[in-house]
């Protein structure tokens, strides 16, 4: 382990894996602090260029990017009550409304202070639970990890979403997308319509690019609302105060970075549910909820540290398992694959010094959030008068370079942009698109596992539930499926009595 961990030391304290997180840093917070650009799309943006990177400075570039965003999020939708990003939007009202009592400086440096705590509370899970899971996990075979996966599935339409149905729509249509190219075990070409580059599938990273980057140009291209105006012309101290909000506000907190790490380790959840969820919890548990939407710094702080909790939550299934906690960790794990880290919980054993580093980028990347964070916030307006007319297109052109230089192949720019124009229409339509996505990510290892079990039972399915953990997550799936059909049944009002 000591050796290991060494190693570890040395690979991210390495001159040129520091730069990469001083560089992915402030380009998350440009991208946090610009409306309309979320940290998914950083991560989606970002993927062409560790494509040339190693492994650890790759994963360095991807963490920092990620934790930056989701605070600097905080900063427009503070000063002009419009969230940065989704994880963003559970508090923005409060916020500027802060900011119109005169107290932007708070708000910010809440936001701030307590997504690094959050953020390295969350780290700290991530560094006890992953290792016992991993543990746990390697007596896991086929019939396990098919039931992990339809649990994982089932996550992301009934608990996670708010329109189930929807949820289910979008989680098939990724599963079909999964299903394009050669079928398992027999190698016969399924649903490629003769053409050559769909046998080896839909390329995931250039969809990933597409959902997420150009789904944004064309929401912006679309978009006919004013730009906003700031309401305040200077910020001043932001760290001023924060002390005296941790004194104030310690149950808040540990009970934000609980949540929202529980939250990020959910398939398909994320920080934005993370974040709506804390600030609820905040306003039911509070003493003064009358104050809520007034200007109340309370549920900034809580929910602040649930978003930032949430990220390092997410990576916990996604490292044991290979379930992306959140749409930011399935493309991390489309690039672990790439690098030949692929996750589960072989990689704690084979690999333990990449792991170490990872929670070693956590940890880092939660420090630097504080110096980095107060110099964005100095520096917002300048940031938030950015044409975005400019910005746009030159995202579109970073979007088709990118893809194309994945692999040199001009029919992953032709699945990008049809990436981008579905997400836009399903989004406008409000169905959820995390489904989808992990459809496509787990649709090929929840086939495997299930013709692999197949295989080892004889076409027997009882073999699926013969093993205890096997039915046991057979069981928390079915009811999650059931209840939702039996609940009507529960709501039917009570019989009048006869008179």
């Amino acid at each position: 382990m000591s050796s290991a961990l060494v190693q570890a030391f040395s690979m991210v304290f390495q001159p040129y894996t520091l730069m990469v997180m001083v560089i992915a840093s402030l380009y998350g917070l440009f991208v946090g602090a610009v409306p309309g650009l979320s940290a998914t799309m950083a991560v989606a943006l970002l993927v062409p260029i560790t494509f040339f990177m190693e492994p650890i400075p790759a994963i360095a570039a991807m963490v920092t990017a990620t934790a930056m965003a989701i605070f600097s999020g905080d900063i427009p939708g503070c000063l002009l009550r419009i969230p940065g990003t989704p994880a963003s939007a559970a508090y923005t009202d409060e916020a500027f409304a802060m900011t119109r009592k005169g107290m932007a400086e708070t708000a910010l440096g809440a936001g701030l202070v307590f997504s690094a705590v959050g953020g390295l509370f969350g780290t700290v899970v991530l560094i006890v639970a992953a290792p016992m899971l991993a543990d746990f996990a390697l007596n896991f075979s086929s019939f396990e990890y098919f039931w992990l996966v339809l649990l994982g599935l089932t996550c992301a339409v009934f608990i996670t979403s708010d329109r189930p149905l929807k949820g289910l729509v979008t989680l098939l249509l990724g599963l079909m997308v999964a299903c394009v190219g050669l079928g398992n075990p027999a190698g016969f070409p399924r649903f490629t319509f003769g053409n050559t580059e769909m046998t080896g599938g839909i390329g995931m990273i250039p969809m990933m690019i597409g959902m997420f980057a150009i789904s944004e140009v064309i929401r912006y291209a679309v978009d006919t609302l004013p730009p906003a105006e700031l309401v305040i012309d200077k910020i001043g101290g932001v760290l001023k105060g924060q002390w005296a909000l941790a004194k104030k506000y310690p149950v808040q907190i540990l009970r934000g970075s609980v949540l929202g790490t529980a939250v990020g380790a959910l398939p398909g959840a994320g920080a934005d549910i993370a974040a709506w969820m804390s600030y609820a919890m905040s306003k039911k548990f509070s003493k003064e909820p009358e104050k809520f939407g007034t200007g109340h710094v309370e549920g900034i702080v809580e929910s602040g540290s649930a978003n930032n909790s949430a990220l390092a939550g997410a990576w916990i299934p996604a490292l044991v398992f290979g379930i992306p906690g959140d749409s930011i960790t399935a493309i991390v794990i489309g690039v672990l694959y790439m690098k030949n880290l692929n996750p589960g919980p072989t990689l704690f054993t084979t690999n333990p010094q990449n792991i170490y580093a990872v929670f070693l980028l956590f940890i880092m990347a939660n420090i630097i959030m504080i110096p980095l964070g107060v110099l964005c916030i100095k520096v917002s307006k300048r940031i938030l008068k950015v044409p975005r007319n400019v910005l746009m297109p030159l995202i579109m052109l970073f979007c088709i370079v990118g893809a194309f230089a994945i692999n040199n192949s001009l029919f992953d720019i032709g699945v990008m942009l049809v990436a981008g124009i579905v997400a836009y229409v399903l989004e406008e339509n409000k169905f959820p698109i995390a489904p989808a996505i992990l459809g496509v990510v787990l649709g090929g290892m929840l086939e495997e596992n299930f013709i692999t079990s197949m295989i080892k039972s004889d076409g027997s399915l009882m073999g699926f539930v013969s093993r205890p953990i096997a039915a046991t997550l057979a069981a928390v799936s079915v009811l999650i499926w059931v209840v939702p059909l039996l609940r009507p049944l529960w709501r039917r009002p009570a019989a009048r009595p006869t008179t």
